[in-house]
This record gives C-alpha cells, structure tokens and sequence, in this order.
C-alpha cells in the first residue's frame, strides 16, 4: 500500500469504515491517522496527515515472537494475519512491532488487532475498505509485483519512503510527501487523539 500524505485530509474516514467494516470495538483501531506541524526554512507552516497501520512486513518481528505461530505471514500474498483460534492472546507481538501497529486488549480476553488489509474484501474482489472509503485518494493498494498495477507505478515514478528501513523489517507501506526533517520515531509517536478537540 501506498499512503500520499499529500492527499490525505486527516478526516478520518479510513478508520471509521475499517472499523465498521471489521466490527472494531471503540478502544481500539487498525488503522490510525495523526497530524504533525512542520515550521519551513523560512518560517512557513504546514500540517500534514500520517496514516499508520501494520506495514504487512516481509520480515515481521511479530512472526517471530509469536509462541503459537497464531501470527504467520501468508506465502500467497505476503498478508501478515492473525489465526484468531491459534492466538492465546499473550500480546507479545505488541511490543515487537516497531510500527505500533497491534491495538492490545488490556484485559488479555481477546487477540490483540491489526490491519489484515480486509482480507474478506481482497478474497471477493474488491479493496480494502480503508482505500474505498478515502475522499482524497490518498491510499493505493495493489500487487507490488506487477509491473501494470497502479500501485507499481505510482512507486516507479514518485519518491516513496518506507519507515524504519533501519529496523530490517523490510516493510511494504510506502509514503509519499513526508518531509526529510521529521524522524520516522516522530511520525509513528503521533496520536489522532491529541489534535483533536
């Protein structure tokens, strides 16, 4: 998936219809949008909108923490998912992800959340319901290896960036428009609960 911030308004669409979509319950989320104030060079300001969600990693450390194997990475599509059945709901995989990208459950009752790209929606054809419902057309998703999909591209031709390319996760969330003076730790640390009023 592809995110250009350039795009993104901040309204919040993604994560309500994820939430509906996937009967989220209102603690916790899959995908979250925050907002960060940039002051330019020459005293200019601007705010732009950082979409976060599970990067579908092509080396999660969530997979490698996981004792049950309850956390896996699928061989046919690289989807990073959870077995809800297999999960005995131990919340390592929270920590082990550098993303933030796990809501945990507190109370250790059920599995922890995290974007599985609506895989019931990819399986009937049709988009995550993050891209569908996104005003500014600021999410693109598709098949990274296929060289006539939009997504390939889109990152063919524009300057993306994956964040925390230094962790070795090898993350499949890529950014477009993020500015080269705000450090990954920024970015991920921002919270959509703190711009609002």
């Amino acid at each position: 998936m592809v995110f250009d911030v350039r795009r993104c308004t901040g309204c919040l669409s993604c994560t309500v219809n994820c939430s509906m979509e996937n009967r989220i319950g209102d603690a916790r989320r899959r995908t979250t949008v925050g907002q960060v104030e940039l002051r330019g060079p020459t005293g200019g300001e601007a705010v732009i909108s950082m979409p976060r969600q599970c990067n579908h990693c092509s080396n999660p450390p969530c997979v490698q923490v996981c004792p049950t194997k309850a956390t896996y990475k699928r061989s046919e599509d690289g989807l990073v998912v959870i077995d809800y059945d297999r999960c005995i709901h131990c919340m390592n995989c929270v920590p082990a992800c550098p993303y933030g990208a796990r809501q945990p459950d507190s109370s250790h009752k059920t599995p922890p959340e995290k974007c599985n790209f609506c895989i019931h929606r990819l399986q009937a054809g049709l988009l995550p319901a993050c891209v569908e419902s996104c005003i500014g057309h600021a999410r693109i998703f598709g098949d990274l290896n296929d060289p006539n999909s939009e997504i390939y591209k889109v990152i063919s031709s524009s300057k993306t960036y994956a964040l925390l390319t230094q962790h070795g996760t090898k993350p499949n969330i890529f950014y477009i428009g993020l500015p080269d003076s705000v450090k990954d730790e920024v970015l991920l640390k921002l919270d959509s609960n703190d711009w609002q009023r």
